[in-house]
């Protein structure tokens, strides 16, 4: 396990267990949810959750099967993309449906925990 990176806010890494893009700050990855480094600090708690969606899709007992793609995408204040990602595909049959939960989680980075 690595010890604790003091990188500039917003740093990223690769998750060494599923390889998404992480904060270089995280001790635990939020997609596999596994344990990056172990040190003496507790893991961090999201200061907020600014943003959560939630949503069912179904399809019709009456229609066919469909395919579906789930993709996010990110812009700043101007609206200029600054990523987009296609995070998940599938299909339904029918009567199926699915269950998509979206979260923003705000974490402080060290300089904001100590003040500086």
């Amino acid at each position: 396990m690595s010890a604790v990176r003091q990188g500039a806010a917003g740093a990223t890494r690769n998750c060494p267990h599923c390889k998404a893009t992480i904060l270089d700050s995280a001790t635990v990855c939020p997609g596999c949810r596994g344990h990056l480094r172990f040190d003496s600090s507790p893991a961090r708690a999201a200061l907020d959750v600014p943003l959560r969606v939630e949503g069912t899709i179904e399809q019709p007992s009456n229609g066919g099967t469909a395919e579906y793609s789930v993709v996010l995408s990110i812009r700043n204040d101007r609206g200029d993309e600054i990523t987009r990602q296609v995070v998940g595909v599938g299909a339904l049959r029918p009567g199926e449906q699915r269950a998509f939960t979206l979260a923003v989680e705000m974490f402080a980075t060290e300089k904001s925990k100590s003040g500086r």
